[in-house]
């Protein structure tokens, strides 16, 4: 099981977070387990880019993403080459540090 530190975010977890990933878990399932209310409007099924993430340590221990995630980070407000789509990248066993951006491309939430 890997550990994932998620860096501050003013909004999800204004004190950050230390978790500890489950087998074959994603970076929004472990988040979500732990009370951090990630947005992911699509439900997880990698149709919109409401659940971007940026791995700051760790990426290339990861699954690599597929054809359609790339298509979909395409997409992402602030797009940056370690960027991944949380409800798709699987933790592997390398420890994570993640950052959730500030802003994301969906325009209406259900918890604002």
């Amino acid at each position: 099981m890997a550990k994932i530190k998620i860096w501050p975010h003013e909004e999800l977890c204004p004190n950050g977070a230390n978790i500890e990933s489950l087998p074959e878990e994603t970076i929004c399932e472990a988040a979500l387990r732990q009370g951090i209310r990630i947005e992911h409007a699509c439900e997880k099924s990698c149709a919109c880019t409401t659940c971007h993430v940026v791995v700051r340590e760790g990426f290339d221990s990861m699954i690599e993403s597929d054809e359609l995630e790339d298509d979909m980070l395409d997409k992402a407000w602030g797009l940056e080459p370690d960027s991944r789509l949380s409800c798709q990248a699987v933790i592997a066993e390398d420890n994570l540090v993640v950052e959730i951006p500030k802003y994301n491309i969906n325009m209406v939430s259900e918890d604002h």
